[in-house]
């Protein structure tokens, strides 16, 4: 049960009321790590959250389903953290030249084994 009394309003005082990220490039699957100094870094509480969930390179989809907000909120938050240098991006497989579509099938069917 959601003990939160309007779990719209909450997202939205997260980001500020925006619904879009600064960063463009972020995707569910964009893997983000927290650069080294992050952890020091004075922080709120989701932005804190998506820093100690980045000591190793995660999705965007995970850190929103670890700090729990919609993936939406969390791609804000991350852009946010990515234009501070608090955390960096990892090209995603699909930006990697050499992505055949059977592996992307072996991905796939991987996933769908979990």
């Amino acid at each position: 049960m959601n003990d939160d009394p309007d779990p719209i309003l909450r997202p939205f005082i997260v980001t500020g009321g925006r619904t879009h990220p600064v960063d463009q490039r972020l995707r569910v699957e964009t893997l983000v790590s927290a650069a080294p100094a992050a952890l020091a870094a004075p922080l709120g509480f989701e932005r804190r959250r998506i820093v100690e969930l980045c000591r190793l390179p995660v999705s965007v989809a995970e850190i929103a389903r670890g700090v729990g907000v919609p993936v939406g909120v969390a791609r804000v938050l991350v852009a946010d953290l990515l234009a501070e240098r608090l955390v960096t991006i990892h090209a995603s497989v699909t930006d990697t030249p050499n992505v055949t579509r059977e592996l992307l099938e072996r991905i796939r069917d991987g996933v769908r084994a979990l």
